[in-house]
This record gives C-alpha cells, sequence and structure tokens, in this order.
C-alpha cells in the first residue's frame, strides 16, 4: 500500500546543499545535531524582508526557498525560515510539526495575526521549540513546558503556558513577550496565507520599513531604514540612527549577497522611506 505524499514535499530539499552551505555534517538525529543545526542557521541567515520591501518575493515554497537560501545565501522571513529548517528536520529524521503563533502581549493586547511560524520538535519525551525566523532569534532550541529557562552565551529566554498556547519571552531590563504559538494543525495552505498577507496587505509593517538582523559574534545586529540596534549579552543596548551612506556598508558587514539590481531597488527604496 502506497503511503501518502508528504504535503510538504520534502523530498525535493537538497539536504546535502543545505549541510553544505550552514558547515554543519548529518548525523543521527538527536538533541546535540539539533542544536548544532539551529545556532548555524540562525547564524548563517539573516532575518530580513528585503524582498518583500521592493516588491519581488518568490513565495514560501520549499523549492523557492531553498534557492534562496541555500542557492543564493540569501535570508528571509520566519515563513522562510521555518519552511526551510522543517524540511531539515524532517529529512534528518526528527519529528517535526509546523506551528503558527501571535507577535506580541496577549496581556495588552498587542497582538498581531498569525503571522509567525516556527518548528515544534518531539525529542526523547520533549517537545522542544525551534525558532529560527524571529527579528532577535534564538541560537538554539528551548523545551516547551511551562516556566522552562534558557540562558545560552548570555540571553536569556523562557517559555510559559497561557490561554494562547506558548508564550516565548526574553529577558532584556525585564522579562517581554516575544510572542506566542498556537496548538493547532498547520497545512502549506495557512503559511501561503500567512505569507501573503505579511507581504501584501497595505498596512503589514514588512512593507514599510526594511529590517535586516543578524547574530554575530558577540553581538546582534538590526538595520532598518531609520536606525542601527546593537545588543550585547548583559549590557546596555547601543542604538543609533542610520546616516545616510551607511546601508551600504552595513549589508556588507551583516553579508547580505544582493545582486546590483537589488541593492539598487533596495536603496531607492529606503531613501523613499526616509524622504
Amino acid at each position: 500500500m502506497a503511503l501518502p505524499a508528504d504535503p510538504w514535499g520534502v523530498e525535493r530539499l537538497d539536504l546535502d546543499g543545505y549541510l553544505a552551505r550552514v558547515g554543519v555534517a548529518a548525523g543521527d538525529p538527536d538533541r546535540r545535531l539539533l542544536d548544532e543545526l539551529h545556532e548555524a542557521h540562525v547564524r548563517t541567515f539573516t532575518f530580513d524582508n528585503i524582498d518583500v520591501l521592493v516588491g519581488q518575493h518568490p513565495g514560501v515554497d520549499l523549492v523557492a526557498v531553498q534557492e534562496k537560501f541555500v542557492g543564493r545565501g540569501r535570508g528571509g522571513y520566519c515563513f522562510e525560515h521555518s519552511t526551510l529548517f522543517a524540511a531539515v528536520l524532517a529529512r534528518l529524521g526528527y519529528d517535526v510539526q509546523r506551528r503558527l503563533g501571535r507577535v506580541g502581549d496577549p496581556a495588552t493586547g498587542d497582538q498581531q495575526g498569525r503571522t509567525h511560524m516556527v518548528v515544534e520538535v518531539g525529542l526523547d519525551g520533549a517537545r522542544l521549540l525551534c525558532d529560527p525566523g524571529f527579528g532577535m532569534s534564538r541560537l538554539r532550541p528551548i523545551e516547551l513546558a511551562d516556566g522552562a529557562e534558557d540562558d545560552y552565551l548570555g540571553w536569556r529566554y523562557r517559555v510559559r503556558r497561557t490561554s494562547q498556547g506558548w508564550a516565548l519571552d526574553r529577558h532584556r531590563d525585564a522579562w517581554e513577550v516575544g510572542h506566542t504559538t498556537e496548538e493547532v494543525d498547520v497545512l502549506p495552505v495557512d503559511v501561503v496565507m500567512g505569507h501573503h498577507y505579511t507581504s501584501t496587505f497595505p498596512t503589514s509593517h514588512f512593507r514599510h520599513g526594511l529590517m535586516v538582523a543578524r547574530h554575530l559574534p558577540g553581538r546582534h545586529v538590526v538595520v532598518t531604514h531609520e536606525a542601527v540596534t546593537i545588543r550585547r549579552a548583559g549590557e546596555p543596548t547601543e542604538h543609533h540612527e542610520l546616516a545616510d551612506g551607511d546601508l551600504e556598508e552595513l549589508l556588507e558587514l551583516l553579508e547580505v549577497p544582493l545582486t546590483d539590481a537589488e541593492r539598487g531597488r533596495l536603496l531607492a527604496r529606503v531613501r523613499e522611506l526616509r524622504a
């Protein structure tokens, strides 16, 4: 009897190409490899909305995402990161569930629609949250257990059970909610719909402001069309306005491999936003 086709099409993944891009060798699907892959992914690929901002997004199908990430070394946002990362883990033999969530704090009413995507992994009786596609992405998974905390390289996070599902909090001067994850089944069309809203809805913030973020050694850097923010674990946050002419240098620092045409469109769009 033939098995039902995988709706996510993970057989289309170029697993060898991905592993070569992030610099990790294949191995048994255990916690050590999962941690290594998560950190390597986050450090290799930027979080950014460049393609949305300049109106050239190729979509969130696995083939399009791997061509962009694996083929070109580009980054993207959560729907892309988690689509690719989930496929990698599935091909390596992990028990994978895709999940959608809401950015912001439900207690304050400051929440978006289901515009964030994460990956849940079942491993050795535990449930682990993988979150490779957030602006301030975690470097490794955290257990989905009420009150679970993780302090890795000085970056502190915790998980809480809420009426909305699971809240992921991050600690700066105090705990603050990053996003909540809901325990509902996710189909490929749900990811397409979330991406379509985020990338085309007139008031989506991804259409009206630049964000490029990356973990560099010892610091996390975020560049917008207005400012540069540098965070170091346990130290005060640095924040300064983006000066004219700085963006090209920062794109080089964050290793964003744009073509000349893409760079030209991005710089022109940023000038519009800053005018």
